[in-house]
């Protein structure tokens, strides 16, 4: 879970899940990861403060790098924590912990599964960088996925590591979009499992503060670069 900025709900939102941890999975070493990502406000303070009190909770403060460099750094300390499953949410309170049971229902089925957002709740904005983002991957990629970069997935530990050692460098700016991709083309079902996606009631959203042009045309790039090198990666992934 990266976080940014979040002093007025993290207390609330890692409460809630670490709770459903407990209660899910009462006899499993579970944890939640919360990648502060040098955060301006009081989510610091606030993390160090429920570190006391919450027993299921590792914290990684960082430098801000962007939510897709915490993103890939909470995974990376999940692997290095031996994880077997994986799972990642944001910190924003716009998700419910409910709904974990979709996709880890399906889990004997596939390696990496997505949820999607029905309904989704965000400025008009990032439902346009979605909709760009999807017909990008089909129009480059051949392939359909509902929502790409979803914070809303459950990945088996060993597959993840796969995924890693294959994301391109340098870091892409949304790498949960080239793992998705990746997981797609090598032969994992997805599944795209409609989810619940609530208004966003406190926080700011980062991705407003960019020019929404120059996100487009980043990620297109990238995505350019990328489909030259899938193939090889599809091709360690399943190896």
């Amino acid at each position: 879970m990266p976080a940014y900025n979040e002093q007025d709900c993290i207390e609330k939102v890692v409460y809630s899940w670490t709770n459903f941890l407990k209660t899910k999975f009462p006899n499993d070493n579970t944890t939640l990861i919360v990648i502060n990502d040098g955060s301006k406000d009081n989510t610091k303070v606030l993390l160090d403060k429920l570190l006391n009190e919450v027993t299921n909770l590792t914290v990684v403060h960082q430098k801000n790098g962007g939510h897709g460099n915490a993103v890939v750094n909470g995974y990376r300390k999940a692997l290095e924590l031996g994880s077997e499953y994986v799972f990642q949410t944001d910190s924003d309170d716009q998700f419910i912990s409910e709904d974990f049971d979709k996709l880890w229902e399906k889990r004997a089925q596939s390696q990496f599964i997505l949820g999607y957002r029905e309904v989704r709740h965000d400025a008009g904005v990032r439902l346009f960088i979605t909709k760009f983002l999807r017909g990008t991957i089909s129009t480059v990629y051949g392939t359909f996925i509902m929502d790409s970069n979803i914070p809303f997935r459950l990945i088996k530990g060993t597959f993840l590591k796969k995924l890693m050692d294959q994301l391109p460098n340098p870091e892409p700016f949304a790498p949960n979009i080239f793992l998705s991709v990746m997981a797609k083309k090598s032969g994992q079902e997805l599944f795209d499992i409609p989810i619940t996606h609530k208004d966003r009631e406190t926080g700011t959203v980062s991705i407003v503060k960019w020019n929404l042009w120059k996100v487009c045309i980043r990620s297109f790039k990238e995505l350019l670069r990328f489909r030259l090198e899938l193939n090889d990666k599809v091709k360690a992934i399943r190896a």
